[in-house]
């Protein structure tokens, strides 16, 4: 049996404030949802390990049981999964399954208990709540299913909500009005919200601050109005540069060069974009990459911000 561990999440130290919402950015395997299932302690211990601390209300969540786990998960942290379908039981009427947050971690009698969720359906905006509460998984569209698994995150009024790609899979419409309801929950309820996404346009409609992960690690952290400003690590800006632009006519989309590494593969030492940009010097690059704090509250890992530029090849751009 192979017991070797390779870091998915490196290093990762961040905060969350009372009344926030906190992107956390970055392309498919850069450790965004391992970071939010740790904080839930929804891994599989054969297979994954933490080191550190999760600290919320002077508790270390990676130091508790899961018995423990249990009294916190869903009463005072709670979490929005990607994929409703996969994540509601086929077999259970959606009414149902919120309910049974309320009866694990509450006294309310049935009738109360059926009665708050009647309340949070209409809450999060299903306009027949009765007749849905009796229905099952498979019979409400993508965007009913992603409602339903809102109200079973806010059934117990959490202080904090982890929402993992909240929606993905769904169409810009419903798209618009999940994240609309989320930020009017926030504002009823007081919750810090940590919404995990790749998409920059959902980052700019609702975030107060923005953490940028690439390789297992953060690269870059800002005030949103900050970031979009003025994104400074290679990375971050070449995000930016990849997005179509309508004002400019072009045939060609602009891309990062390269790939994200592998976790076996994954560079322990050195700046682990440095591949990808290869055309700035490596003394351009730290050995040993920090955060650095190079205005209130943006924070950069690298000194090679300094120096990178757009290549730019026979009229063609490469990043």
């Amino acid at each position: 049996m192979n017991d070797t561990f390779y870091n998915a999440v490196d290093g990762v130290s961040l905060s969350l404030r009372k009344n926030e919402i906190l992107a956390i950015v970055g392309e498919s395997g850069c450790g965004k949802s391992t970071l939010a299932t740790s904080i839930m302690g929804l891994f599989d211990q054969r297979t994954t390990r933490i080191q550190g601390e999760i600290l919320y209300q002077q508790k270390n969540l990676a130091a508790l049981t899961e018995e423990q786990l249990n009294e916190v998960r869903g009463l005072e942290i709670s979490m929005i999964f990607q994929d409703p379908l996969s994540a509601l039981n086929p077999l259970m009427r959606v009414g149902d399954q919120i309910e049974e947050g309320l009866i694990y971690h509450t006294d309310l009698s049935k009738e109360e208990r059926k009665q708050r969720v009647l309340t949070l359906l209409q809450q999060v905006g299903i306009q027949d709540p009765k007749h849905v509460a009796r229905q099952f998984p498979h019979q409400l569209s993508g965007g009913m299913r992603q409602r339903i698994m809102i109200a079973i995150a806010i059934c117990c009024k959490p202080k904090i909500i982890i929402a993992d790609e909240p929606t993905t899979a769904l169409d810009v419409t419903i798209q618009a009005q999940i994240l609309d309801l989320l930020v009017e929950l926030q504002k009823e309820t007081g919750a810090g919200i940590i919404l995990i996404t790749h998409d920059l346009g959902v980052v700019a409609e609702v975030a107060d601050r923005v953490v940028v992960m690439y390789a297992g690690e953060i690269v870059e952290e800002a005030p949103i109005k900050e970031l979009f400003l003025h994104p400074q690590h290679p990375y971050t800006r070449s995000l930016f540069h990849s997005i179509p632009q309508m004002n400019k006519k072009s045939d060609r989309l602009n891309v990062i060069e390269g790939i994200v590494p592998s976790l076996i593969h994954l560079p322990r030492s050195g700046c682990r974009f440095a591949d990808r940009i290869p055309w700035i010097p490596q003394e351009a690059h730290e050995e040993n990459p920090q955060l650095h704090e190079i205005s209130p509250g943006h924070f950069v890992r690298c000194t090679c911000w300094k120096s990178f530029y757009f290549n730019t090849r026979k009229g063609e751009r490469y990043v």
